[in-house]
């Protein structure tokens, strides 16, 4: 969870001639699999694909993620460029302490991924729905996880295999004191 702090503001209002005052603020933010789903509702697109998204985009995915309640709208739009800053950071953030190596990597999908392939995923994987709660960069990753788990065994290769048996026959024939 991510906590930001919005700080108050003293503006004139040309109209009615007087002073308008908002509160400091704290939001409390978490980019979990439902804010990316509520996001995905309301734009009907990918949230996690490659294409920019408009300012309005962005700042609703803000508004999905907080999680602190009866928050006035107009405390978005005093979000500083420091502000944004920690919420990228925080949304980038790996949440967790695994890592791949590029052996269990894998080659990239070109499949788009959605809340709804997600929650697939969840279900296929008999992971629990309240992980949807969590970092969503923690969700795919014990996702990622699963699925490297309940593959079945790579096969070796002709030359792995090769190089396997000739290394069990040398230690065969040391341990036997044979030449063949």
């Amino acid at each position: 969870m991510l906590t930001i702090i919005i700080p108050g503001v003293e503006l004139w209002d040309e109209k009615n001639q007087e002073f308008i005052y908002g509160k400091e603020q704290t939001l409390q933010l978490e980019h979990s699999l439902v804010s990316l789903s509520k996001w995905e509702s309301k734009w009907c697109k990918p949230f996690l694909s490659k294409a920019e998204k408009t300012d309005e985009e962005i700042l609703d995915y803000i508004k999905f993620m907080t999680i602190t309640q009866n928050v006035n709208p107009e405390v978005y739009l005093r979000l500083s460029n420091d502000n944004i800053k920690r919420i990228n950071d925080y949304i980038s953030h790996p949440a967790t302490a695994t890592t791949f190596s590029q052996a269990n990597g894998g080659k990239k999908s070109n499949e788009i991924v959605t809340s709804e392939l997600i929650y697939y995923w969840m279900t296929a994987l008999n992971i629990p729905f309240e992980c949807q709660k969590w970092h969503l960069n923690r969700l795919l990753t014990l996702i990622r996880i699963a699925n490297i788990k309940n593959a079945p065994p790579k096969k070796m290769s002709k030359r792995e295999t090769m190089s396997r048996y000739q290394a069990l026959n040398a230690a065969r024939r040391k341990q036997l004191n044979s030449k063949g």
